[in-house]
């Protein structure tokens, strides 16, 4: 006991007497939790000895836009058995109401509204209650600022009426300013927020962010500055595991940059966790445990700074769990680590229990317009544009000032794809009800949406040469009434109007018919329509983009029958070997860890990769010489082989998962495990393709990257919680994805995910002399306009489509052609020269002549296609032939895949390895030439960020030229 006889026996009395309230939030934007969940989370909450529950979903329609409005029979009816599913479980629920987008507080009428609402929820049996007046203007109208002094006095005297009307019950209160960099000047001298802790109600509870809107670490220092403003300690609102900023980032790691000795400083903590319920095992279970100690078992955390985090990052175990776990940790001593183990272990049976799934794979983050702005250097990423004031948050000390290299850093990562009218006039998404169903979360067209979409600026180095993706609203109109679901029925067959042609098209110059940029921020997002949050957002490499979604990315129409219609899969056989692992979900949270904090085997896979490419040269040296026995070629090809392993074990993450029972988690998680898994075996394609040594010692110059993780400061910059975390989209696949040298290339990772999971892996490496056979089927499967050729051809004339398109390529330059396989074969290829005007030559020396003897003008007749007689004839005036000869775009490539082939990630993965390629050899630019009839051919290309080159018009044909 001698250590712990500093500790005074009442350090952790709160827990003990009940006072601690430790609990959870549905505070985010988006989709809401179905019924179903809710009662699920009760259960687990009443197991893992928390308390609370805070019904506040900001998109739950009678929530917020619609607060006036009084529940219908079926609503109550839900709400009520929710109420008392919590109740059955111990769980004190809160029912939060946000007025303030647009309540008159001097108003009695609209005082009595927000009575009868609370009135009508307290029949159904609810004793708790909250009051939210965050993400708000902090404006009074001219009505209130004749009866009350001050916003603070306004928002006071309603909740002190309504919490004596309502018989004081347990009360919270969510004050417009949050946190410390929303508190104007500061926390200490914050009128707003000294006139709340002296003017109300003293058993009212208060919600605190910490710092910032997410905060990294919690310090005691700031507990005591905002207990003594409010005169109470507060009630942490922890947005740690929220994402409903990032469409690509979803948080698993463990609860943690809290010591436990915060615990007697604090009325509770309330977790305001991911979208996706599934996803919120580990962020709630290792919250409970926290909340259950007294000792940190980690050094002192407000010593922490960014490089000693760093090392201890750098220095982790394989499996990601840190040497710095104590050998033996006593029961209340909190380690996250250690705390993510155990979670890990009780979160491994979930994924067996049978559980369906309804309908396409949707992301449940909701959708906000972007408008490129220039970067100003003293940007402050926490401030709130609106058409009176320039910020309304202080920009005194709390807030770092941003140097130059890192705002050159954030318009790298925001780079440039095209611009769409619809950031003009956002359209609001549909209404969203979560409760008239057990299983679905509701949408209606049919009620207006009074909260737009605000347009949230994205900073452009130069506003000149920048452009950005801007995703328009909705798409989907459906008939007056009809009914969406979310989570439900599979999308009705419907025709396809004007406004709805764009739907399947996934064009990098017409990107508007994605899924659209989640908002700016947990708590700060879908306001009115003349607030403007002014944050950093989401740039376009960085979303997994839904190409068929509406504006909010998760609605579907409901069928009209209403009957379900559920996605059917095959069972998979032999299910133990496909089972997850512990070690599976320990990469999983490491691949999807914290805001500021990738996990051990994530860092692991940017060093690896990082390290690879940058000691590629011994590789080319070793080619030269014929000579690999050298210890540092020896290395680096053993680094490549734990890469290779890294990447398998990623595939096996992916496919157990894929194969698993639990559906309902599948769904949750599916997308964010394909996209990385996708982003990580391109990397592994592309280390094996270096593995070849085909390039010149300049390499490196060409392949270093403007501003990756490994950019000076960067990492520091993302690892230091002085920015919010929405500065750095897309989280580690961004990251990884930054690393594939091509810097022009961001619209090739926006992917469609597919619809229906499925296990189906393609993998994408350089192409073996043994996989000659197979690349000549597909091209003569996929010659003429990406279909066969359907005239039959003579024995002897069997590979003449293949010689013509891609013999040269295979022959000439193997080392710049790759191929994608699945586990049945090749099913795609794509080739290129660096430099078309040498390849020609080589051609004409090396190839044609060879042809021209194997395909004699002779072999032409009337029994032969005419596509089959223009390519021997090719071959005979391939000297005189015309031909593009580009400064800008010097190499030529061309790509075949498949029709069987549906996921178009596949075409931009392959390609996006080969332009890596080329600009290893430092060729930034590539073209291709088809037949202007070839109509799919040039969609094609289209979607793959080419663009028709007018310039170099050669009759009958198309060229198209990209850069990267």
């Amino acid at each position: 006991m001698a250590e712990d006889s500093n500790l005074p026996t009442s350090e952790n009395l709160n827990t003990k007497n009940g006072n601690f309230i430790c609990g959870v939030v549905e505070g985010f934007y988006g989709r809401p939790w179905t019924t179903e969940q809710r009662k699920d989370l009760f259960q687990k909450m009443k197991k893992w000895g928390m308390d609370s529950y805070v019904y506040a979903p900001k998109d739950d329609y009678k929530h917020r836009a619609y607060w006036r409005e009084l529940y219908t029979v079926e609503e109550a009816e839900h709400l009520t058995g929710l109420i008392q599913a919590a109740k059955d479980q111990n769980i004190t629920f809160y029912y939060a109401l946000s007025p303030g987008l647009d309540i008159t507080y001097s108003s009695v009428k609209e005082i009595t509204a927000l009575k009868r609402k609370l009135e009508q929820v307290s029949q159904f049996g609810c004793t708790a209650f909250a009051l939210l007046f965050d993400d708000i203007e902090p404006e009074m109208s001219e009505a209130d600022k004749e009866v009350f002094q001050s916003f603070a006095q306004a928002q006071v005297s309603i909740t002190n009426d309504i919490y004596q009307h309502l018989g004081q019950p347990k009360f919270l209160v969510c004050p417009t300013q949050y946190c410390s960099t929303r508190a104007v000047p500061n926390v200490t001298n914050s009128e707003y927020l000294n006139t709340l802790g002296s003017k109300l109600a003293q058993e009212i509870d208060i919600m605190w962010t910490g710092q910032k809107v997410i905060s990294r670490i919690l310090t005691k220092e700031n507990i005591q500055e905002i207990t003594d403003a409010l005169r109470r300690p507060p009630v942490i609102w922890d947005n740690l595991h929220a994402n409903d900023y990032d469409q690509k980032r979803v948080f698993l790691g463990p609860y943690s940059g809290r010591s436990p000795d915060l615990i007697p400083k604090l009325r509770g903590v309330l977790t305001n966790p991911n979208c996706e319920y599934g996803a919120n095992f580990v962020a709630i279970h290792t919250l409970a445990q926290w909340s259950r100690c007294n000792v940190d078992g980690q050094r002192d955390l407000t010593l922490n700074d960014t490089v000693s985090a760093d090392i201890k990052l750098e220095t982790e175990t394989e499996d990601g769990l840190g040497e710095d776990v104590p050998a033996s940790l006593s029961p209340n001593m909190y380690h996250p680590r250690q705390a993510l183990r155990n979670a890990i272990n009780e979160w491994l049976p979930e994924f067996s229990k049978h559980k369906t799934a309804w309908g396409p794979i949707v992301k449940p983050q909701p959708a906000v317009a972007v408008i490129p702005v220039p970067i100003i250097p003293s940007i402050n990423t926490c401030m709130t544009l609106t058409s009176t004031t320039t910020t309304t948050t202080t920009t005194g000390n709390s807030q770092p000032v941003v140097n130059q290299n890192q705002l050159q850093a954030l318009a790298e990562v925001c780079s440039s794809v095209t611009v769409s009218d619809s950031m003009v006039n956002p359209v609001p998404g549909p209404v969203m009800n979560s409760l008239v169903s057990d299983t679905k979360v509701v949408c209606n067209d049919s009620i207006p949406n009074p909260i737009a979409p605000v347009p949230i600026p994205i900073p452009i180095s130069d506003p000149e040469t920048k452009s950005i993706t801007v995703l328009s609203g909705t798409l989907i109109k459906p008939d007056k009434d009809k009914l969406k679901v979310v989570n439900g029925d599979k999308p009705e067959e419907k025709e396809v109007g004007k406004e709805e042609t764009c739907m399947n098209t996934d064009t990098s110059t017409d990107l508007s018919n994605e899924s659209s940029l989640s908002p700016s921020e947990p708590m700060d997002c879908n306001s009115t329509p003349n607030i403007s949050p002014a944050h950093v957002a989401k740039p376009p490499e960085d979303v997994a983009m839904s190409e068929t979604s509406t504006s909010s990315g998760s609605m579907q129409v409901e069928t009209n029958d209403g009957v379900n219609q559920m996605v059917v899969e095959p069972e998979t056989e032999g299910r133990k070997e496909n089972d997850l692992t512990f070690e599976d979900l320990s990469l999983l949270c490491d691949l999807f860890y914290l805001p500021f904090e990738h996990g051990g085997q994530g860092l692991q896979l940017l060093q690896e990769f990082n390290w690879l490419k940058s000691n590629a040269h011994v590789v080319m040296a070793a080619n030269q010489k014929k000579d690999t026995s050298k210890s540092e070629v020896q290395e680096w090809f053993s680094r490549a082989e734990k890469m290779n392993e890294m990447t398998q074990a990623v595939n096996r993450l992916f496919q157990h998962l894929s194969s698993c029972n639990n559906r309902e988690i599948l769904y949750d998680l599916y997308s964010y495990v394909w996209d990385i898994r996708g982003v990580i075996s391109l990397l592994n394609s592309y280390v094996k393709w270096l593995a070849g040594g085909q390039f010149p010692a300049s390499m490196p110059s060409y392949t270093q990257g403007t501003y990756t993780w490994f950019s000076k400061g960067w990492k520091e910059t993302f690892m230091s919680g002085d920015q919010e975390p929405w500065v750095f989209r897309g989280g580690l696949t961004a990251d990884l994805q930054r690393l594939i040298p091509v810097d022009s290339g961001n619209d090739l990772f926006v992917y469609k995910v597919p619809d229906v999971p499925t296990c189906r892996v393609f993998t994408v490496r350089p192409f073996l002399p043994t996989d000659e056979q197979m690349v000549y089927s597909v091209c003569t499967r996929t010659c003429k306009d990406g279909l066969e050729d359907p005239q039959p051809y003579p024995e002897d004339l069997k590979g003449l489509q293949a010689d013509r398109i891609v013999g040269p390529y295979l022959t000439l330059h193997p080392e710049f052609c790759f191929v994608v396989e699945d586990d049945a074969g090749i099913v795609g290829f794509a080739c290129a020269a660096p430099d078309y005007k040498k390849f020609r030559v080589k051609m004409e020396l090396a190839w044609i002549p060879e042809m021209c003897d194997k395909y004699p003008l002779s072999l032409i007749n009337k029994d032969l296609s005419k596509f089959a007689q223009e390519s021997i004839s090719y071959f005979h005036g391939f000297k005189d032939e015309i031909y593009v000869s580009s400064p800008t775009h010097p190499s030529i490539m061309i790509c075949s895949i498949l029709p069987s082939v549906l996921d178009q990630s596949v075409s931009k993965r392959l390609v996006t390895c080969l332009l890596a390629a080329l600009r290893a050899n430092g060729s930034f630019g590539v073209h291709v030439v088809m037949n202007a009839s070839d109509s799919y051919t040039h969609a094609f290309y289209g979607k793959l960020g080419f663009v028709e080159n007018t310039h170099e018009a050669i009759k009958g044909k198309i060229v198209m030229g990209r850069t990267f």
